[in-house]
């Protein structure tokens, strides 16, 4: 990235975690819909019936899929069972699929900020529904706050669960340790570099040595033979996994963000690699798509032109006919 596009995504990150800028985006009829309509470059829709319409779509094609019910940090206890509910229904519209599916979440999502406990048991309820059509439940990574406390929750569920799966961030320090307590554990594990803006102290900034990191981490899950998606956009990173030859092992995968370089998802399944495309859907897209601006800033001029023309989102990429 240029200087300006460093401090672009260091401006937009800032922003997605601002509670009132996200409210008045959120109550504003005119900035609504232009958002909204930028947010569909990577968000699927607001309802689980787009997401399911989209998903059968890019099955035909060939595609893995990941699934995800936007949202996080749920402080209401009745809230995260209604969030719980929405899964188990996602989780159910996804048994007329043809290939099993990871069901992504947060776990503030399902109540981990209100009782850990009900947090565990309403992941419990969904990997156990999840598991009677083969699919997998992927617990999502956090600020680095909730690190720790992910991390034990994922160890409590994954010994109970061989279908519950976990996200882990090479730009933090402590995850060289991380995916060690994790390999003795079953569930599949996605490797991403990190989205989340922290201090120098807990993580590495984009860089080259964040590279470095996430293929040392990469290394370790295909040495110990571990099942794994690799999710990352970076040609660099993909480029030195396919000169390794990690994807022709059937335990590895790579995974991408729908609407994000859907060239290099049509590419890579073209030349037999397994793809897995990550959609998601809700009403909770604003931090998504913040971050996903942040990620490439260049992408700001996709947003504006989608927002005063909708019809260029309608199919993002993927071989359409």
């Amino acid at each position: 990235m240029t200087i300006d596009e460093q401090i672009t995504a260091e401006v937009l990150r800032t922003i997605a975690r601002d509670e009132q800028i996200k409210e008045s985006v959120l109550r504003s009829s005119s900035l609504y819909p232009l958002l909204l309509a930028a947010a569909k470059r990577y968000v699927t829709g607001e309802t689980r019936q787009e997401v399911q319409s989209r998903a059968k779509e890019l099955e035909e094609k060939g595609y893995r899929l990941s699934v995800e019910y936007i949202g996080e940090n749920t402080l209401d206890a009745k809230a995260c069972e209604q969030v719980k509910n929405e899964f188990l229904a996602v989780i159910d519209d996804c048994s007329v699929l043809q290939r099993p599916v990871g069901v992504s979440f947060d776990l503030s999502h399902v109540g981990l900020l209100v009782s850990q406990e009900q947090a565990f048991a309403h992941v419990e309820e969904m990997a156990v529904a999840a598991a009677r059509n083969q699919h997998d439940v992927m617990i999502s990574m956090e600020e680095s706050t909730k690190t720790e406390a992910i991390m034990a929750m994922y160890e409590r569920l994954a010994q109970r669960h061989e279908n519950v799966g976990i996200t882990i961030q090479a730009h933090l320090h402590r995850s060289v340790e991380d995916v060690q307590r994790v390999l003795a554990l079953p569930g599949k594990i996605r490797l991403v570099k990190g989205a989340f803006k922290e201090p120098r102290d807990i993580a590495l900034a984009r860089s080259a040595e964040l590279n470095e990191r996430y293929l040392q981490l990469a290394e370790m899950c295909v040495n110990a033979g571990h099942t794994c998606a690799f999710a990352t956009h970076d040609q660099l990173i993909v480029d030195e996994l396919q000169k390794r030859d990690y994807f022709s092992r059937p335990e590895v995968e790579l995974e991408l963000l729908y609407g994000v370089r859907p060239e290099l998802a049509q590419s890579m399944q073209q030349n037999g690699i397994p793809v897995r495309l990550y959609l998601t859907y809700g009403k909770e897209w604003y931090l998504y798509l913040c971050h996903r601006i942040a990620e490439y800033p260049p992408n700001i001029h996709k947003a504006i032109a989608d927002m005063f023309d909708p019809t260029r989102t309608a199919h993002v990429g993927y071989g359409e006919k």
